[in-house]
């Protein structure tokens, strides 16, 4: 199997189970379960297709992937019960999810445009919107509301496969120096808190105030 694919399969199945350990801490049923792993396994690469005009995207033109967010929504409602930490869980799955799918979402961009730029935008939204669909349905707060890294992981993935690629790296070492950049840097901001400097530190106003 092609080293993009399994990228592809695997960003699917752990964005999906990070969708179901949502619905665990949300105390949802089985089918809640099964739909927060769907969107949020197909959610990204849906993003993608559409901006990249691959219409069908790629769930309907081969629905294993339905499949396979299904099977990891199972999964996780028979055995989510027996974890210690599900926010734990999630997050760290998160990680793996968003480092695969970063890779996969800049090497579709590269291929249907050739253009730079556009890989790094489309495996950056490949790789944060599942998760930022999950967080909203969910109620959870916003991994892009979250101080740590995460977008930026997702965008330095993206561009050192891009990086490798234009310099005439085979396709299995770009994409492993994607995926391992993107877990490094998302890894490191879980485990150290690392930040990016932030705006004006001053909150703001109530609209009520403001009126």
């Amino acid at each position: 199997m092609p080293i993009l694919e399994i990228l592809d399969y695997a960003g699917v199945a752990v964005f999906a189970a990070t969708g179901a350990l949502s619905a665990s801490r949300k105390q949802l049923d089985i089918i809640g379960y099964i739909f927060l792993a769907s969107v949020t396994g197909i959610g990204g690469g849906t993003l993608r297709d559409v901006i990249l005009g691959a219409t069908p995207v790629f769930w309907v033109t081969n629905p294993i992937y339905l499949v396979v967010c299904c099977c990891a929504g199972l999964l996780v409602f028979f055995s989510a019960r027996r974890m210690e930490s599900r926010y734990k869980f999630l997050v760290w799955l998160d990680a793996i999810g968003l480092s695969a799918y970063c890779v996969m979402g800049a090497a579709k961009g590269l291929s249907a445009t050739g253009s730079p730029i556009v890989a790094l935008v489309t495996g950056m939204l490949t790789a944060t919107f599942g998760g930022i669909l999950r967080d909203l349905l969910a109620g959870e707060p916003s991994v892009l509301l979250r101080p740590e890294i995460y977008v930026t992981a997702a965008l330095a993935g993206s561009g050192v496969f891009t990086a490798a690629t234009y310099f005439g790296a085979s396709l299995l070492i770009a994409s492993s120096l994607g995926v391992v950049t993107a877990f490094a840097v998302r890894g490191g901001a879980l485990k150290y808190g690392w930040t990016l400097p932030t705006g004006d530190s001053r909150p703001g106003r109530h609209p009520d105030d403001v009126m």
